[in-house]
């Protein structure tokens, strides 16, 4: 039996592969001299972020009281560089209009708004640390828990999202979830002073929105019901369908809370619970106790 031409056979597989109606969606075509954004520059301008926010914990560790501010001008100044370049790269791939000056606008404007986002992290950190009798002090929550890496990420691809950066702040947060197993979508809306115990697991959806000072802990879920469908059956995308929290809720692990429903203000969730339905202010849900438990030993049943 003869053997089959390996040059032909490989020939008809690249055909194959290369046929325009089994590319349908995942095919991005480009164009000359467009850039796409970088996943090995996004981690760098993460790294800049964090050093910048909060220098000598990252980024250069001999930094002082002295160095400081030369330091934090020289990693804004390459921050904005590479910035400039990451953002023109995800307007282009968005076929928005990828004009070199709008991207250095939009990179300027998000620069500014750092100092606000470290006041914010900064009440993190301090939930984080009121929050758990195990912390010793501030710089162990920013070095060592992994809220604190996920939740900068968060806030810094929150504001690029609302300046109207495309693609870029969803990459950053899915970065983040492979370093902390803590997935938050870039578009939720998180208020202060806000903190995960743990925080592997953690699931917190587009549309949910989240008050000040609330509290999860690991394996926690804020997802949808389910997706509204057109008249064709196609899903509708960007309608309200995840969980609200208002101020001082506290949910436990492995708790999950499905839909466009509000957890009102100073309520506890307790752990392995399954909500769909919408609380009081200062409801506790748990767990119904048993009323009796069966014990089965080995012996009443002939053994293993």
């Amino acid at each position: 039996m003869s053997q089959p031409d390996p040059y032909l056979l490989l020939g008809e597989t690249i055909g194959r592969l290369s046929e325009a109606s089994s590319l349908r969606g995942l095919f991005h075509e480009h164009k000359d001299g467009d850039p796409i954004p970088s996943g090995r520059v996004l981690q760098e301008i993460v790294e800049l972020c964090r050093s910048i926010l909060f220098p000598g914990f990252y980024g250069n560790a001999s930094i002082n009281t002295h160095t400081l501010q030369h330091h934090i001008g020289v990693d804004v100044e390459r921050l904005y560089g590479l910035l400039s370049e990451q953002i023109r790269a995800g307007l282009c791939f968005e076929c928005h209009e990828c004009g070199e000056r709008r991207a250095k606008e939009l990179a300027l404007e998000f620069i500014s708004r750092l100092p606000e986002i470290r006041e914010t992290l900064a009440k993190d950190v301090e939930a984080a640390y009121n929050g758990d009798p195990a912390a010793e002090s501030f710089s162990e929550i920013i070095s060592c828990y992994p809220v604190i890496k996920a939740i900068t990420n968060y806030r810094l691809a929150h504001e690029l999202l609302l300046l109207g950066v495309p693609l870029i702040p969803r990459i950053l947060t899915e970065m983040a979830h492979s370093e902390t197993g803590i997935d938050i979508h870039p578009a939720a809306e998180i208020g202060k002073r806000f903190t995960i115990d743990h925080g592997t697991g953690v699931v917190i959806g587009a549309t949910c929105v989240i008050g000040n000072n609330v509290k999860l802990y690991q394996g926690v879920t804020l997802g949808a019901k389910s997706f509204p469908l057109d008249k064709d059956g196609h899903p509708i995308k960007g309608t309200p369908r995840h969980p609200i929290l208002e101020d001082n809720v506290i949910v436990y692990s492995n708790a999950t809370i499905l839909g466009r429903i509000t957890i009102a203000r100073d309520t506890v969730i307790g752990g392995n619970l399954w909500v769909t339905e919408s609380t009081k202010p200062g409801e506790k849900l748990v767990q119904a106790k048993k009323r009796s438990t069966t014990i089965v030993r080995a012996e009443d049943w002939g053994g293993l």
